[in-house]
């Protein structure tokens, strides 16, 4: 299997006002969004990548193409990493959804909440895992176990996708934090997968090439990722 650096979306003017974007037409990074990516795909510098995949959100593309940017890798969109539906809460701002009855279910019980006229928790994150972890067979096969991509979606895409890694109940996935383009690492094995980073806003990501096996089961956590 390979390695995955979920990135999420640089900062948005949704972001910035308190607004919940959700699916929302016309969503783009903002200034500071751009160069939180930029950021980002600096820290991406001497990483080869052998696949990249996208949400079909704008601001996820926009993120995408300036994290690609010379890679000569082309991103594919993935429908199945594309934002949670919320139904009638898109375009709402934070400080009125927090007064909602379902409000605290979304934070004490995630996967039990369906939003009005839109998805459940449970299924945003049934699908998102199911992309992720059939890209990551599709890119190890093609491209050997040592391979990295990259998958750029959002934050509670990311989050679901994260808890799943680290075997913990949706429920739990409140307690995961993932900033506008921070960077996570997960490898999958046949054995189980390994959080190998979460939520990093800085240093380079280029000993990921060198990382061609999974961590082992040594007892007092190994010995890190080697050096060059």
């Amino acid at each position: 299997m390979a390695t995955v650096i979920l990135a999420r979306h640089g900062r948005t003017a949704a972001n910035a006002s308190g607004v919940l974007a959700g699916r929302s037409p016309g969503v783009r990074l903002d200034d500071v969004g751009v160069r939180q990516a930029e950021d980002a795909a600096a820290r991406l510098s001497g990483l080869p990548l052998a696949a990249a995949v996208t949400s079909p959100l704008e601001r996820c593309k926009d993120t995408a193409a300036i994290l690609l940017r010379g890679t000569g890798v082309r991103p594919r969109v993935e429908r199945g990493l594309t934002e949670c539906d919320y139904g009638e809460w898109t375009g709402r701002p934070m400080k009125e959804l927090v007064k909602e009855d379902l409000w605290k279910v979304v934070q004490a019980h995630p996967a039990g909440v369906q939003f009005p006229g839109g998805e459940t928790m449970a299924d945003m994150s049934a699908r998102a895992i199911r992309a992720i972890r059939s890209w990551d067979a599709r890119v190890g096969e093609a491209s050997g176990d040592d391979s990295v991509w990259l998958a750029v979606a959002h934050g509670d895409v990311i989050k679901a996708i994260l808890a799943d890694a680290l075997g913990v109940h949706l429920d739990a996935f409140q307690r995961i934090v993932v900033d506008p383009a921070s960077l996570s690492v997960v490898r999958y094995t046949p054995q189980r997968s390994y959080v190998l980073a979460m939520n990093t806003g800085e240093g380079s990501l280029a000993h990921l090439a060198r990382q061609a096996e999974a961590p082992d089961e040594k007892l007092g956590g190994g010995a890190g990722a080697s050096v060059a």
